[in-house]
């Protein structure tokens, strides 16, 4: 899986995080593709959760 479609199934505008925090972006992109998906799911569990509510997907803010 690619990172921009994990970003995806976890409901977060891969766009709008690269853009707005380019750091974070590329030291999770760098880690994704050393780890198993889910175990930077496991890892970034929480870091994920505040990643998805400040960038949100267009769907989820329409609903």
């Amino acid at each position: 899986m690619e990172f921009e479609t994990y970003l995806i199934s976890k409901k977060i505008d891969a766009l709008a995080f690269k853009s707005n925090d380019i750091e974070l972006f590329s030291i999770w992109l760098y880690e994704f593709s050393q780890l198993h998906e889910a175990s930077f799911t496991d890892q970034r569990r929480f870091q994920i959760n505040r990643i998805r509510r400040k960038y949100p997907l267009n769907s989820e803010i329409n609903q």
